[in-house]
């Protein structure tokens, strides 16, 4: 049976993604990480979706070399098909293979296949390392797109300069070839001199407007994009330019039938508890991109995704499921409105939210104890225009009440900016055992790991102001053991 929404490997974790779109099939080829010591290759493997609900676990996909070979990890790229030949192209490191900087060499490599995917044949000749100016250490995640206008392909690379402030020599660099084989460096694609680096570059071109997203390594770690109106900038900053928090990285992309989606993966947490570090790799999870008149992005749900919750399912959240407005005032204090009933482990829901002029706080409560003094809270703040995600009790940092992790305004790395002008707007979550995904309006998309509370209700609140909640709805997705019709609907779901 295939894993729906959320997938994973089993007993694994998905890291980097390198979507490839064939014939309305999407081929989500990824970084296997086990997580074991000593630490084995890293491999690529696959995992496919022709619904962007059901995903087939397809296993290895690409292996990782030898522990004297160069790519003894096989690391992020990319593939792109010329005529009846597709070519992978990927970065290559073996921690005992040091350059002249003394850190592990990353190098381009490439591979093809004539056989749509189903077996690689690897061309070490064709492997290259960074040139003169830049560091063998950082030479990674090559993306390789066609530019129609230069009739050249170009081929974007996340780098590294090898002078300058330590943390600002981030650049993405750029070789061109006319075959795909010989590849001469030219000008950097973008060099800001900001960050440490720039991983998983990706580019797209969306009516009159190219798009460059890349993986901001920083103290942020946060996926970004800029927009512009030709491949040689300058790149627009827009004024909300992340696709999503700090749990959601390393996110490129893929189109279908005019639609464009955004592959990342949600981090996991150290020790599986909420004050753990954040960890590299965890779970697959989708956005979708809509693009605004501006040329700027929102991002939200996939309409896939949230018609795949279709199985209505009340939890007692006063009248407001049955279509009557829950009126909540609080104009210099609190109130919230609990639910009778326990949330399922796993829902999707969504709330209406008339937010009146000079309200402090309102949101949602998941997995609320019954007096909603415990609870994981999503919390939109109109004075601030963010939106974030909270929790209570903090991490107690002692025996006395007034010890707890308090000098926090909420969860940390979890806050996006968004525009919550007076009026409605809407909320909605995906809630999967330790997985929560929050989005505001269609626009703003927060993700994060829920390990503590692992049960709970569900609650609207407001704080210093007052808010209407209309159409509340909670569904859940179809038991698929429970009737072999809907499962075989599932299967038989296409891209719309």
């Amino acid at each position: 049976m295939p894993q729906q929404i959320f997938f994973q490997p089993h007993d694994a974790w998905v890291g980097d993604i390198i979507p490839f779109e064939s014939d309305g099939e999407f081929k989500l080829f990824y970084l296997y990480e086990e997580r074991s010591d000593p630490k084995p290759g890293t491999p690529w493997h696959l995992a496919t979706t022709r619904n962007l609900v059901d995903f087939e676990d397809e296993g290895l996909a690409f292996e990782h070399g030898s522990s004297l070979d160069s790519d003894f990890n096989v690391y992020t790229g990319s593939i792109v098909r010329d005529g009846a030949l597709t070519h992978l192209f990927y970065t290559g490191q073996n921690p005992t293979h040091l350059g002249a900087d003394g850190l592990p060499l990353q190098l381009v490599m490439h591979a093809t296949s004539s056989d749509d995917m189903a077996s690689w044949t690897r061309h070490p000749e064709h492997t290259f390392g960074a040139p003169a100016g830049y560091e063998s250490g950082d030479w990674r995640d090559p993306f390789v797109f066609h530019d129609d206008e230069a009739g050249v392909w170009r081929m974007l690379i996340a780098a590294r300069h090898s002078d300058g402030p330590e943390r600002r020599r981030g650049v993405i660099a750029q070789c061109v070839s006319t075959d795909l084989v010989t590849w001469e460096p030219t000008e950097p694609f973008w060099d800001p001199r900001r960050y440490i680096a720039h991983e998983c570059p990706d580019v797209f071109k969306w009516g009159d407007w190219w798009y460059m997203v890349y993986s901001e390594f920083s103290e942020n770690f946060t996926t970004r994009y800029r927009m512009a109106k030709t491949l040689d900038g300058p790149w627009i900053v827009p004024e909300y330019d992340s696709v999503d928090g700090r749990a959601y990285y390393a996110s490129k992309t893929a189109e279908f039938d005019g639609r464009r989606f955004f592959f990342g993966w949600i981090a996991s947490k150290e020790d599986s508890r909420d004050d753990g570090a954040w960890q590299w790799a965890g779970t697959m999870s989708v956005v979708e991109a809509k693009q605004r008149p501006d040329g700027t992005l929102d991002f939200g749900f996939a309409s896939e995704t949230r018609n795949s919750f279709s199985e209505v399912t009340p939890v007692g959240l006063a009248d407001v499921e049955n279509g009557v407005p829950l009126e909540l005032s609080s104009p210099d204090g609190y109130t919230a409105v609990i639910s009778e009933d326990d949330a399922p482990a796993a829902y999707f829901a969504s709330v209406d939210l008339d937010i009146e002029a000079g309200t402090t706080e309102c949101g949602l409560l998941l997995r609320s104890s019954a007096d909603g003094d415990s609870s994981y809270i999503v919390r939109l703040e109109p004075k601030r225009n963010r939106m974030v995600f909270d929790r209570w009790p903090r991490r107690s940092t002692g025996d006395g009440q007034w010890e707890i992790s308090g000098d926090v305004p909420f969860m940390i790395e979890l806050e996006r900016p968004c525009d919550l002008s007076a009026g409605r707007h809407r909320l909605e979550v995906i809630v999967e055992n330790d997985l929560c995904v929050v989005n505001l309006d269609g626009r703003t998309t927060l993700s994060t790991r829920i390990y503590d509370h692992t049960a709970g209700r569900i609650g609207v609140f407001v704080g210093e102001g007052s808010v209407s909640a209309r159409h509340f709805r909670m569904a859940v997705r179809p038991d698929p053991s429970q009737s072999t019709s809907v499962s075989a609907d599932a299967h038989q779901h296409q891209l719309a």
